[in-house]
């Protein structure tokens, strides 16, 4: 499972594998730090695929250089539905995520009355106009048609 965390950069698990991998993983990323030939023989001996341990010490390790521990996250999911067992994502803590530009931030922004109902402005204004429709449609059952006798 530490090869698999390694070459994906995230995995989903149970919350006591998830654990246990965890502290196999931050020994690992550690011989990457180191860089050396007996630290990666040794890494050798835990990862079983030789293209993870050439991503360990080219990609991973140089990553983490600057950085004492806490290379891997482990986020609870919730329980999975066949034997309630709980579930947990491993991940590293600086996985390549894009960021999000100010640009598009900025297109994203609502009204405050609409954050609040987690609706934006556009949602908001079909909002407003089905209210409206609803209102004339119940005002026009109420008045009596006066052709009608």
């Amino acid at each position: 499972m530490v090869t698999s965390l390694l070459a994906h950069e995230k995995i989903q698990t149970t919350l006591a594998k998830g654990k246990e991998v965890r502290r196999l993983a931050e020994r690992v990323i550690v011989l990457g730090k180191k860089g050396d030939l007996h630290a990666r023989r040794q890494a050798l001996a835990i990862l079983t695929d030789k293209g993870v341990v050439r991503k360990l010490f080219s990609e991973i390790g140089p990553r983490f250089q600057d950085r004492q521990g806490g290379f891997t996250r482990v986020v609870k999911l919730g329980h999975r539905l066949g034997d309630a067992a709980p579930l947990s994502v491993v991940m590293l803590t600086e996985a390549t995520v894009p960021k999000r530009t100010p640009e598009k931030a900025e297109k994203k922004k609502t009204t405050r009355k609409a954050s609040k109902m987690g609706k934006t402005s556009e949602t908001k204004a079909k909002a407003e106009q089905k209210k409206a429709k609803m209102k004339r449609a119940k005002k026009a059952k109420e008045t009596p048609d006066q052709g009608e006798s």
